[in-house]
């Protein structure tokens, strides 16, 4: 792959206006985005078994937004990847911060969570690792494009930070009609739960959760200009659509593709994964599936027919905020481990294993990681994803990081780790004190995988299998997240004499 640094000048998009009196236009936002697509041969994420890309339908990007006020600033960059690790997290926001003197505490990475986009964690590990430990090409060529990827990101946020200048905001949300998104687990004759089956199974009675059919909406215009620099839009449908063996930015590639249709090729279109952890686009009641092009292409119509609900933020006092929750992680024996090493590594060998024990096995070797100090060394060598170096023995809980950016008392942007259920968004939006709010999963870390709500553990299926938290987790997020848009919309209240 052509180095991404020396690509820059042609992959970047980076907008703004000349500046104007900052105490007349208090928020100033710039706008940027930066290829960061691999080279062809490289792994791919989103399954249990290696894949290797063959070629690419469209690019991955790494597209970012920054918010400036006299007081504040913040940025939140959308990343075409599977996940964000919390060591790209940490690398990214320290570099970021350097260059820009945004705080890191207010710079927010999250994963689209495209099944299309490298599966970089072994790659970055080895590159954040010493030089020596590498010993062969093929290692040294992937530890290279996880450089290229910290570079990449980085340089989005450092050029969203350069392009900031006045500008007016609006939000709004539209609903989307056709039908796209739908819950995909499902409630058994016997009380158990299981995913995917759908409801032609004879023993289905039902789905285990409504869908979440807002679209959340941010329209970013410099002040004094007509065209629109940047598009932010927020749905809670799973990013596994495309599939194949050529890189993709799945389904919101076609959302980019409608909304520079309408407001012009300039615009740079963020989305954001909103609570999807237990939607996917496969109808239960057996109907074809709807393919890629479709799904974004209604979405990006709904969005683009629905702008002029798009209403413009008066005084948009920016906010960021943000709070650490501990969520509790189970512990793994020696024994749990031993069992787990033998079943992945005949995964590895290509014999059948049960889907639920891999998937189960592997979960607890990268809990050993978290759990303990010194996890085990053959363990350790079969995680082609899930090893860390910032959370390796963290403990018994996870760090996690919850984040809100508001503007005004309009519109909020609410920031959570890994897969949550739809049920857990949609508490925070009809908690929020907020008109407009977006809420966007996959941020700042994925090590938690899953986040299901308490009364998914009960049934079990494949999301409580996968998940690394107890039960509760969950309804500790919407608690902390709740928390920090009351915590701003206080803020916007005038003082009691």
């Amino acid at each position: 792959m052509t180095n991404l640094l020396s690509r820059l000048l042609g992959c970047v998009l980076c907008w703004g206006v000349v500046d104007t009196d900052a105490a007349e236009i208090p928020l100033q936002v710039g706008v940027a985005q930066i290829d960061i697509t691999p080279p062809v041969g490289f792994p791919m994420a989103g399954y249990y078994h290696e894949r290797l890309a063959t070629g690419m339908k469209d690019p991955l990007w790494a597209k970012a937004v920054v918010w400036k006020s006299d007081s504040t600033q913040a940025a939140w960059v959308a990343c075409d990847l599977t996940g964000i690790g919390v060591d790209l997290s940490t690398v990214v926001r320290r570099r970021a911060a350097e260059q820009t003197g945004i705080p890191v505490v207010n710079i927010i990475l999250s994963a689209t969570h495209s099944h299309t986009a490298p599966d970089y964690s072994a790659a970055l590990y080895q590159h954040l690792g010493p030089a020596e430990a590498i010993s062969s090409e093929r290692d040294r060529e992937r530890a290279a494009y996880a450089g290229k990827l910290i570079d990449g990101i980085v340089a989005a946020i450092v050029a969203a930070h350069a392009a900031a200048a006045p500008c007016d905001v609006a939000a709004g949300t539209v609903t989307q009609t056709t039908p796209v998104s739908f819950c995909r687990r499902f409630l058994m004759k016997d009380g158990s739960v299981r995913t995917w089956v759908g409801l032609k199974h004879p023993e289905a009675l039902r789905a285990t959760a409504p869908i979440d059919p807002e679209i959340g909406l941010l329209q970013i215009t410099p002040v004094g200009a007509g065209q629109p620099i940047g598009f932010l839009s927020n749905f809670a449908l799973h990013l596994d659509t495309v599939g194949g063996l050529e890189w993709s930015a799945d389904y919101p590639h076609f959302i980019e593709q409608s909304i520079r249709g309408k407001l012009g090729p300039q615009v740079v279109s963020l989305f954001g994964a909103g609570c999807c952890g237990d939607i996917n686009h496969a109808d239960p009641t057996g109907a074809p599936r709807n393919k890629t092009d479709m799904i974004g292409s209604s979405l990006g119509g709904t969005i683009t027919a629905g702008l002029g609900n798009l209403r413009p933020i008066g005084s948009p006092l920016l906010q960021a905020r943000s709070q650490v929750v501990s969520l509790p992680i189970p512990d793994v024996s020696a024994d749990e481990v031993a069992r787990s090493i033998l079943l992945v590594t005949a995964a590895g060998q290509g014999e059948k294993i049960d889907f639920f024990d891999h998937v189960t096995a592997y979960k607890r070797l990268i809990i050993d990681t978290l759990r303990h100090p010194q996890p085990n060394a053959e363990a350790q060598a079969l995680l082609s994803w899930g090893r860390t170096r910032t959370w390796q023995g963290v403990g018994e809980t996870l760090p996690v990081e919850i984040h809100t950016i508001t503007l005004g008392s309009d519109a909020a942007l609410v920031f959570l780790p890994g897969e949550v259920f739809v049920e857990l968004g949609l508490a925070i939006k009809r908690a929020s004190p907020f008109k407009t709010t977006l809420i966007v999963e996959l941020s700042q870390c994925v090590e938690t995988l899953y986040v299901p709500n308490r009364q998914a553990y009960a049934g079990g299926g494949y999301e409580v299998t996968n998940s690394m938290l107890q039960p509760g987790g969950g309804e500790m997020l919407v608690e902390a997240a709740v928390g920090l848009l009351r915590e701003s919309a206080a803020a916007l209240q005038p003082a009691k004499p």
